[in-house]
């Protein structure tokens, strides 16, 4: 089953973290992954304004996102951001194959009325 690496982060060199993104992409794509959002426009709905550069990657499965984040290889292009912001890492599962069709049928079967 997919999951997905969701990444704030809040940028305060841009230099240097230009230096991490040079390197990143290669790293994802060799571990299975891929980038669905990467720091593109924010707007938030609901909570708290989101200021943060937001990115969002799939990978084959939570373990592979999680190998991929504790590799040494990405650990060497990790330390070329370090000062160059702050980051949050999660990783939340995708939902089993067939788990969406289940879910939206079952609501609708509720009605506000």
């Amino acid at each position: 089953m997919a999951a997905y690496l969701i990444v704030r982060v809040t940028i305060t060199d841009p230099e240097k973290f230009g230096e991490y993104l040079k390197h990143s992409p290669r790293l994802v794509g060799k571990a299975g992954g891929r980038y669905l959002a990467r720091g593109g426009e924010v707007t938030t709905l609901e909570g708290p304004e989101e200021t943060n550069r937001m990115v969002v990657l799939e990978f084959p499965s939570a373990e592979v996102a999680k190998d991929f984040y504790h590799s040494e290889e990405y650990g060497m292009v990790k330390a070329l951001r370090e000062g160059a912001g702050d980051a949050s890492f999660v990783v939340v599962d995708g939902l089993e194959d067939g788990a969406w069709e289940a879910i939206f049928e079952e609501s609708n079967t509720h009605s506000l009325g």
